[in-house]
């Protein structure tokens, strides 16, 4: 969507840690026809780019991941050009996010692991009021917005929403310290969990997320 947006005439670099990752993307660039795509693996807490040298940056259900997101923060503003924007959408918090929070509950009680604290690592450490805010003003961007937006995810079946949730890789690194029997009633109990979402329509649950904007 950058790299349409932009148009022939600029290019868009999709950087990530997994170079896996930028491999779907460059292949998802060709099968879409755009030739003004480039990628990059590289760790967003130490960006080997140019200063000053993008017109805007975008981050979508990835800040709130980086260990050290205020330097994440600090090197991205580094290399926007003055007056570049930035933006980056994550989570809210748990009570508004069921479709990640019910499984992550549940493997955490089944495998009697020890949650991490929310400002240290996971999807919703950005998701409290004000901390998105505070992450951009304390890297130095200006003219700070946060905006919550209201997401609708429907699937056939609930048997297709179980497959789309077996995906994101935080679950799968939590299932993987289970037992293959703790697996296994881990995911009968999600199962169970998200049929309050089913309806004669089929799946549809709702979630919150936050859209930070920031500008050099």
């Amino acid at each position: 969507m950058a790299a349409q947006r932009v148009g022939p005439n600029g290019r868009v670099l999709a950087t990530d840690i997994s170079a896996s990752v930028l491999e779907i993307a460059a292949e998802s660039a060709r099968h879409a026809g755009l030739s003004n795509v480039d990628t990059l693996v590289v760790d967003t807490q130490r960006l080997d780019l140019e200063t000053d040298a993008f017109d805007a940056a975008v981050s979508r259900n990835c800040l709130m991941l980086i260990p050290d997101y205020h330097q994440a923060l600090t090197q991205i503003r580094r290399v926007l050009k003055p007056g570049g924007r930035f933006a980056a959408m994550v989570f809210s918090t748990p009570d508004r996010c069921p479709l990640i929070s019910i499984p992550h509950a549940i493997v955490f009680r089944v495998g009697r692991l020890t949650s991490p604290a929310p400002e240290r690592f996971g999807e919703f450490r950005l998701g409290a009021p004000g901390i998105l805010e505070d992450a951009y003003r304390t890297a130095g961007f200006q003219e700070v917005s946060v905006h919550t937006v209201p997401i609708r995810r429907r699937f056939p079946s609930l048997a297709e929403a179980m497959q789309h949730v077996r995906g994101p890789l935080p679950l799968r690194e939590l299932m993987v310290r289970l037992s293959d029997a703790e697996q296994a009633q881990a995911w009968a109990e999600i199962e169970r969990a998200f049929g309050q979402f089913v309806g004669p329509n089929g799946f549809e649950a709702t979630y919150e997320q936050l859209i930070g904007v920031g500008t050099k």
